[in-house]
């Protein structure tokens, strides 16, 4: 997963067929229980992009897209939001992979 360095790459990143953006935290102990996870999950989604965003280092962003819980995804395809599974609850695999059928329900 490429973790996002700045402001302009995630600007870049929106503009991409399928990104799928991670908004985490290091000390987020509902993100750490996902992070064995989500190797498998890149696997078996080969046609997204993953990028991790970092919520303290990029919180304008955050703030942007409300996102005010974390772990949090949102999709983009070719500058669109398609879908959002934002919440501060812990993600299971099984939601993860629900909403990655089908971001835009």
């Amino acid at each position: 997963m490429e973790k996002l360095i700045s402001a302009e790459q995630f600007d870049t990143f929106k503009k991409g067929e399928r990104t799928v953006f991670l908004f985490s935290a290091d000390w987020c102990p509902d993100c750490r229980v996902i992070d064995p996870l989500l190797p498998g999950i890149e696997a078996d989604y080969p046609e997204y992009e993953f990028v991790y965003v970092d919520r303290d280092q990029f919180i304008d962003i955050c703030a942007e897209h409300d996102i005010f819980g974390i772990p949090s995804f949102i999709v983009y395809s070719e500058g669109k939001e398609v879908g959002r599974l934002v919440s501060k609850d812990r993600k299971t695999r099984e939601e993860i992979t629900a909403f990655l059928d089908h971001p835009e329900a």
